[in-house]
């Protein structure tokens, strides 16, 4: 009997992300390297939750979702981002935005055929083209707005491109794609016959009066589109893993198999509480979100700079990425230790969101805690100036 691994799991990397928090656990310091969202979720969606468990709502829904939940999804999808979607054959529920994505990755890309993707890029994005035998193209942004040359685009399609990945707002740059950036990519996708995945699971988190643009609401877009969303940031309730996709029902169909082969469902009494929390929380709430979290983006890079380690001001998302280069260290990693050892304070090393050496310079912390975590946070790293 081999005693290897299977081929498909050679390329894929233990995740720097969970790596840093299990450092930052043994030290008992700050973590603001995973997203796990520390703030409350809201009221509404918690006790709507619980009455579905107490009402008997614990066994499987359709594999593609609770149906309450796709029918609020269709009218929030048809209000907010501009797609019309229908809710019995064109939304799939899955087990949170990467469920998703690994989903859409296995129903639509064969082993060889090439996605285009922005970085810094999202690990997980890449992983998953990874594990179905694709392979991921990278085109680099500059900070720190994160701007792309239209020349590097063009080149990284080939004669294998199948698809190109949107990550907007962006994990971890922050960067919001603007409608010009969108319709040129649309274009471009068009003219070479390309899939467009677009995760948007940070469609809330808008800063300095962003607007969110969603691919599939641009003319002639929405057949070849498979946009990825989700409540885990926007409800803090990261660990119910309630994520879903919108695509055409030809492609959906497809992506609704692979969700049902791999979760059969998302679970029932979760998917009720986002469905009450989609129908009953209104813009006040949203407009709250972007604010509160402008003015945690504003403190934390506030504190970094004081420390010396300027930050790519992010526009959108809850995430930002400090040049750490003059902290002791040759790698992002090494930089990411010395930081947790000298301040309690875990970061993830810019190596998990970059495929050259630029990682090195960077961490990306996350600031989606509370008021009294970040305050301790940006005093212990202001201590580094």
């Amino acid at each position: 009997m081999s005693r290897d691994g299977n081929r498909r799991m050679a390329g894929l990397a233990h995740s720097e992300i969970r790596a840093m928090t299990a450092a930052c656990a043994r030290v008992n310091g700050i973590n603001m390297a995973q997203g796990v969202c520390d703030t409350p979720a809201p009221d509404s969606v918690i006790q709507a939750a619980q009455r579905a468990m107490k009402d008997g709502l614990n066994t499987y829904t359709r594999f593609d979702g609770l149906a309450e939940l796709r029918a609020a999804l269709a009218v929030k999808l048809a209000k907010y981002n501009g797609i019309i979607a229908d809710p019995d054959t064109e939304i799939t529920v899955s087990a949170g935005a990467t469920g998703s994505f690994h989903c859409a990755c296995l129903a639509l890309l064969n082993p060889g055929d090439e996605v285009i993707l922005f970085e810094p890029a999202y690990a997980y994005h890449i992983n998953a083209i990874l594990a179905v035998e694709a392979v991921p193209r990278v085109v680099g942004m500059r900070s720190p707005e994160w701007a792309f040359s239209w020349a590097n685009v063009e080149q990284a399609v080939t004669s294998r491109t199948k698809a190109i990945v949107i990550n907007t707002p962006g994990n971890p740059s922050g960067k919001i794609f603007t409608r010009m950036e969108l319709e040129g990519i649309a274009e471009l996708a068009d003219r070479h016959d390309l899939f467009v995945l677009t995760d948007e699971i940070y469609e809330y988190f808008l800063f300095d009066g962003r607007q969110h643009v969603s691919m599939a609401s641009l003319n002639g877009m929405a057949e070849r589109t498979i946009t990825i969303g989700g409540y885990s940031k926007t409800f803090s309730i990261t660990g119910w893993r309630i994520g879903y996709s919108v695509a055409h029902a030809r492609w959906a169909q497809l992506i609704g198999a692979m969700n049902d082969l791999l979760y059969v469902c998302a679970p029932a009494p979760l998917q009720y509480g986002v469905a009450i929390g989609i129908r009953e929380l209104d813009q006040s709430f949203y407009a709250g979100l972007a604010h509160d979290y402008q003015t945690k983006r504003d403190r934390f890079c506030e504190a970094l700079s004081k420390a010396g380690l300027p930050p790519s001001v992010p526009q959108g998302a809850y995430y930002v990425l400090a040049d750490v280069s003059r902290l002791p260290g040759e790698t992002g990693k090494a930089r990411a230790m010395y930081l947790l050892d000298k301040t309690g304070v875990a970061g993830v090393p810019g190596e998990a969101f970059f495929t050259d050496a630029e990682g090195h310079r960077f961490i990306r912390f996350c600031f989606a805690k509370t008021d009294a975590d970040l305050d301790a946070a940006c005093r212990r790293i202001e201590g580094l100036a």
